[in-house]
């Protein structure tokens, strides 16, 4: 079960319940992969609804490597996600929310 209060998320993956969390070596890995911008320039896309695919992916794998999955980008490029894109993304944006909240305030 994915922890709210640890910043954890839960992604059903080709049927497999993942655990993702956005640990500081996650967040690094993350921002290593976007190259361009920062954190704060990837939040701010969130909040305006104008992220893209790319940002959602390399969030779902930084995610998923916070929670000690061992894969890369390219596994998930034929993977069965839950919810598809939308739930990806909206997996996504939660995930960024739990990763930046005070507790009590992502619930």
């Amino acid at each position: 079960m994915a922890n709210p209060h640890a910043g954890e998320v839960a992604l059903v993956i080709d049927g497999q319940r993942q655990v993702m969390r956005l640990t500081l070596g996650a967040l690094a890995e993350l921002e290593a992969g976007l190259g361009a911008g920062s954190l704060v320039d990837l939040v701010q896309r969130f909040e305006t609804s104008s992220f893209s695919s790319r940002d959602v992916l390399a969030l779902i794998v930084a995610g998923l490597r916070g929670g000690g999955w061992q894969g890369a980008a390219a596994d998930l490029m034929t993977a069965d996600i839950a919810g598809g894109p939308v739930g990806a993304s909206r997996a996504a944006a939660e995930l960024l929310t739990r990763a930046f909240a005070l507790p009590g305030e992502a619930e």
